[in-house]
């Protein structure tokens, strides 16, 4: 007999497939452990929380890591280890979707290490997994006896053909001009992140509302599920903040409203407001230390920090201003630059306020495309963007480690947002790569990577549809009284002190893409429709800024940029291109100095050639004319004797096309023998007569070519007699 009891739950989706949540089975050992499962799809999530602190941190050190086991869709890792290595870029990119709605559910004061395993086990072609990750996290703590505020869940709405469907099929995703992964509570939405073709507010919102519904079934059976599991039913107590309510109040008394000063003041410079406010700080820690040489730092610490965000979030919304005096809808002073850097194939330098992006636009060929290598995906990606932030950009020391799990986060963003302006695959050859280095960092940088990766795009010549700006906008509420502050193009500290993080990006003609978090519960529709429109006016307002700069793709490429031409040529020609070995394509690499790539498609070579002049490119396009191109019955080609014999010359016409001269078309006169009248290594023109259907044989004429001898008078004269 097996030792466990399976406990399972059932979620009934829109379109009547089902989602199985399982617990008791595996992993039992976990404070709590889940299985997910939708069509042949099996997601495993665990979740341990030490019993005891690690240290005197004041946070929750949560850890979130999503992994795909190739053997769950059949497939061996391709890396040399020919195992599951560190995760990669898209695994990263669902941890961050998981972590986002996770961390802001668990309690203030619980600062116990929490980590939360998620492993896609078995793997279905036309279901996405990203969809269920999050759903999976909440069920196993749901069934643990870890404090949490949940249960949440996310799902995918897209738009597919005009209608809204909750986690549709991979097959038909790529139809969707709405592809969302939208987080909640039963109560309200917490996280959304996704991409769309340029649709309206309206259409956003309406797409976020039909996940909510869908959410609340979610989180409706995770409560049933955790109800029926005896570990949950009560959850593990733990040492709450000690209080010290007459500090608090001194603290607050001696702190609230020198902080609301120095926030209304409207100091420009971030370095002036730090000093500002950490001259309050200062003052109170030797006032008090002076009194109270054991002053508990932690305590103090807490106290002050809050007293100081009360003060400044009261004054936001108090005055209807912001930290560096702009109004609430207004956007920071913007300047950009394009060109800035002679050697990259695109380049803009973007800045607003105290945030700026140096950001380059590389154009390769196919032979650079990213291979792309998971459990779930197989194949090329032709277009990388890249975001660096290094320490220096906030004024801090600290290691280059490579990209964390931020940039690789903020960097997707920004790809997202780019892509959907980039020219269809036939209109554009290249594999394009943007990189941006923040250089300066006050908020919103990700936001300044997609300004200067458009900008850079079109300097680059890319024939982009359009321009695309983002914008990060800001939210802060007073519970109490329900009066809020919607925040445009937020500083790093309104950010941190703030409610919400809402990146929209897009065109003049719509949303591209976005990402939201929330950092409170019961965020309205209407709250959050303000927001949007409001971001749409902030929007258009930088794209404005950003015409002043360039406003159309540059006509041209820069004269160092690689060109590229494309050719079709027939299947049977590309083995004689690419030669025994590769010989004739390095060859004509060689000589030419361009990049020739072919590949087999739709029974058809298709050739792309890439060269950094004209001159190259036109060399290397004659010679692959030359092998492919199909000899035309009438045409004139300049031919080389290849053999002689007693009836006739081979003379090849084309590389590997020989064709017979019978000894008959070489002249008008009537000739017993070549020898002496050709050669073998002899140039001459001749014409293709015909080709014999069944054989393909080319006849070929030197005769026709040639000017008629003019008939003498013994010529006459013979022919008379």
């Amino acid at each position: 007999m097996p030792n466990y009891h399976a406990i399972t739950k059932t979620i009934t989706l829109p379109d009547g497939r089902q989602i199985t949540l399982e617990t008791g089975k595996l992993a039992k050992f976990a404070d709590g452990a889940v299985v997910v499962r939708l069509g042949d799809a099996m997601l495993l999530a665990t979740v341990v929380s030490q019993p005891s602190q690690r240290g005197d941190v004041d946070f929750l050190p949560l850890s979130v890591d999503y992994q795909e086991k190739f053997g769950s869709a059949g497939k061996i890792p391709g890396s040399f280890q020919r195992r599951e290595g560190r995760l990669s870029d898209s695994e990263i990119l669902v941890s961050r979707l998981v972590d986002r709605i996770l961390r802001p559910m668990f309690p203030k004061d619980y600062h116990y290490e929490v980590q939360v395993m998620i492993s896609l086990i078995s793997a279905d072609k036309d279901v996405q997994p990203d969809a269920l990750a999050a759903l999976a996290a909440s069920a196993a703590l749901s069934v643990s006896d870890i404090p949490f505020a949940g249960p949440i869940s996310e799902v995918r709405v897209a738009r597919i053909d005009g209608k809204l469907q909750i986690n549709p099929k991979t097959s038909d995703i790529a139809r969707a001009d709405i592809d969302l992964i939208v987080g909640a509570t039963a109560d309200s939405v917490a996280m959304v992140e996704g991409e769309m073709n340029e649709v309206s507010e309206e259409e956003m919102v309406q797409a976020i509302a039909y996940a909510h519904e869908a959410i609340k079934e979610q989180v409706r059976v995770q409560m049933e599920l955790g109800a029926v599991v005896e570990k949950a039913a009560v959850k593990r107590d733990y040492p709450k903040y000690e209080e010290d309510a007459e500090l608090k109040q001194r603290i607050t008394d001696a702190v609230y409203q020198k902080a609301y000063t120095v926030a209304y003041s409207g100091n420009t410079s971030k370095q002036g407001r730090k000093e500002g406010f950490g001259s309050i700080k200062k003052e109170l820690i030797e006032n008090l230390l002076a009194e109270q040489p054991d002053l508990n730092m932690k305590m103090f610490s807490r106290y002050h920090a809050s007293a100081e965000k009360k003060a400044i979030r009261d004054m936001m919304i108090k005055e209807r201003t912001r930290l560096d005096g702009r109004q609430l809808t207004e956007i920071r002073p913007i300047w950009s630059e394009i060109n800035y850097l002679p050697g990259a194939h695109g380049s803009a330098l973007f800045t607003r306020g105290e945030t700026q992006s140096l950001t380059t636009v590389t154009l390769g060929t196919k032979l650079d495309e990213q291979i792309i290598d998971s459990a779930m995906l197989s194949g090329y990606s032709k277009f990388m963007l890249h975001y660096n932030f290094p320490a220096f950009s906030t004024g801090e020391v600290k290691p280059n480690r490579g990209p964390g799990r931020r940039e690789i986060g903020h960097g997707n963003l920004a790809m997202r947002s780019l892509k959907r302006v980039l020219p269809s695959e036939d209109e554009n050859p290249y594999t394009i790569r943007i990189v941006s280095d923040i250089l300066e960092s006050n908020g919103s940088s990700s936001m300044a990577t997609v300004c200067a990766g458009s900008l850079a795009l079109m300097d680059a010549g890319v024939k982009v549809r359009a321009a695309v700006s983002g914008i990060a906008m800001g939210l802060v509420q007073d519970k109490e009284t329900g009066e809020y502050a919607v925040l445009s193009d937020i500083l790093g500290d309104e950010d941190h002190l703030g409610d919400m993080d809402f990146k929209v990006t897009g065109t003049e003609k719509g949303i591209v893409a976005c990402q939201m978090d929330i950092k409170i519960q019961g965020l309205s529709s209407g709250i959050l429709t303000a927001a949007l429109h409001q971001a749409r006016e902030g929007r258009l307002h930088i794209l404005s800024e950003m015409a002043k700069t360039i406003s159309q793709p540059a006509a041209d490429m820069k004269p160092h940029t690689p060109r590229s031409h494309k050719m079709l040529i027939e299947k049977e020609f590309i083995g004689a291109i690419i030669g025994p070995g590769g010989k004739v394509i390095q060859q004509i690499q060689k000589d030419t100095n361009a990049t020739v790539i072919i590949e087999e498609k739709d029974e058809k070579g298709h050739v792309s050639i890439y060269a950094s002049n004209q001159e190259d490119m036109e060399a290397a396009i004659g010679r692959i004319r030359a092998i492919a191109a199909q000899p035309e019955i009438g045409e004139t080609y300049k031919g080389k004797v290849r053999s002689i014999q007693p009836y006739g010359a081979f003379v090849e016409i084309m590389p590997g096309k020989d064709g017979l001269l019978h000894i008959s078309e070489v002249g008008h006169e009537r000739l017993n023998s070549l020898e002496g009248v050709l050669e073998v290594g002899q140039e001459i023109d001749v014409k293709l007569l015909d080709i014999d259907k069944k054989t393909g044989k080319y006849r070929l004429s030197r005769k026709v070519l040639l000017p008629r001898p003019e008939r003498t008078a013994a010529d006459n004269g013979e022919a008379q007699a």
